[in-house]
C-alpha cells in the first residue's frame, strides 16, 4: 500500500515554511562554524517562523518546542548577514516564484467606500478627494 500523498491543490503552511527555507539557504548561505549545534535551516525556520506568526524570534522560540534558543537564532542572524539583504532577497524570491506557490490563478475585486468629511479643510491631508457629493470634496476611503 502506498503512503504517497497526492496534491489536494492547496498550500499548506509547512510546505510554504520548507519552501522559504530552502530559497533562503540557497540564495543566502550562512556559513557556521563545524561545531555549531545548528544548521542554517533551523535559523530560517525561526525567522520565517517569527514573520508568518507576526511575532519576534524571542517570542516564538519561547513557545515553540524543539527550537534552538533564541539568543543561539539572534547571535547568529546578526553577525552573519545584513537584515535589509535578506528581505530583499526573501521578497525577490517570493515574487519570483509566486506562480509555483498559488495552485492557480484568482480573482481579487475591492469595493470603494467613499465616507464624506464635513471637517476643518484644513484637515484633509491623508483623505481621499474626488469629485464633489453630498458637499463635499474630501472622502474617508475603504476598501
Amino acid at each position: 500500500m502506498s503512503t504517497t500523498q497526492q496534491a489536494d491543490g492547496e498550500i499548506h503552511e509547512d510546505q510554504l515554511l520548507n519552501f522559504l527555507v530552502n530559497r533562503l539557504d540557497e540564495e543566502v548561505p550562512l556559513s557556521l562554524a563545524n561545531n555549531a549545534q545548528i544548521t542554517s535551516e533551523d535559523i530560517y525556520e525561526v525567522l520565517v517562523g517569527a514573520c508568518a506568526d507576526g511575532t519576534s524570534v524571542s517570542t516564538l522560540c519561547a513557545s515553540s518546542q524543539n527550537t534552538p534558543a533564541a539568543n543561539t537564532i539572534l547571535y547568529h542572524l546578526r553577525t552573519k548577514f545584513e537584515p535589509d539583504r535578506l528581505e530583499r532577497v526573501a521578497n525577490t524570491l517570493l515574487r519570483k516564484n509566486l506562480d509555483e506557490l498559488l495552485p492557480e490563478q484568482v480573482e481579487v475585486c475591492a469595493d470603494l467606500h467613499l465616507r464624506p468629511y464635513y471637517g476643518d479643510e484644513d484637515d484633509t491631508d491623508g483623505l481621499y478627494h474626488s469629485v464633489a457629493k453630498r458637499g463635499t470634496t474630501a472622502f474617508h476611503a475603504y476598501a
